[in-house]
């Protein structure tokens, strides 16, 4: 097992050492982790009282943060016609069908996001167990499959994040970098976390939010108050 290095050990000592924060302290602290020579990715993570088991529970959508994720995504779209000719005016990286799927059945997943228009999910269908594993299989829920794939093109490319919960009913995006400054990743923060905030489940009883941190690549987690 790996141990983590001296910097690490030390910053999660200073972290350790905090209570729960606002988010405007939390973002502080983390900066203060900014040690590193490359410029790390922020990412919030919340626990929550939900059962992950029950269809009803599940919290899973999309969100277009205030100041972007501080890089640009690789959209692949299947569309054809009219609706083609949209996602490439909107800044799709690649527009396709059948050659696009048999690329994709290759092997190639050189792309964030897979958007597809309604009349491409016979195609897209059958590469659920090539995309699904890896998060980019196309989701009316989570509108990736739309009509609209050229307004879904430049959401994205302005810094729409999806998200689903796991088998332990955590969710995690990612919110920014940390040369952001302060306020950027509080908004972009706190904007997620009011988001979640208003997907509550009918069906969860108890308290929802059960915990809240935000990390950096090379950081531990500082504690946010929920």
């Amino acid at each position: 097992m790996s141990k983590h290095s001296k910097r690490y050990r030390a910053l999660a000592e200073k972290a350790n050492n905090e209570d729960p924060l606002s988010v405007s302290k939390a973002v502080e602290v983390l900066k203060d982790f900014a040690t590193t020579k490359f410029d790390q990715t922020v990412e919030i993570h919340m626990r929550l009282g939900i059962d992950p088991k029950q269809a009803d529970q599940i919290i899973r959508g999309s969100l277009v943060l205030p100041h972007g994720i501080g890089r640009t995504q690789r959209v692949v779209v299947f569309a054809k016609g009219d609706l083609a000719d949209a996602a490439q005016e909107a800044g799709a990286d690649e527009v396709g069908q059948e050659e696009l799927a048999q690329k994709i059945k290759g092997g190639w997943l050189d792309f964030d996001v897979c958007i597809a228009a309604p009349d491409m999910m016979g195609l897209v269908g059958p590469l659920g167990r090539t995309l699904g594993p890896r998060g980019l299989m196309p989701s009316p829920r989570a509108g990736t499959v739309t009509a609209d794939v050229a307004r879904v093109v430049q959401e994205y490319k302005a810094g729409k994040v999806e998200f689903r919960n796991d088998s332990g009913g955590n969710v995690h995006v990612v919110v920014g970098k940390l040369s952001f400054d302060n306020q950027r990743l509080e908004e972009n923060t706190q904007a997620f976390i009011n988001h979640i905030d208003g997907l509550k489940p009918a069906a969860v009883r108890g308290t929802y939010v059960r915990g809240v941190s935000l990390s950096a690549t090379m950081s531990p987690g500082v504690p946010v108050a929920a």
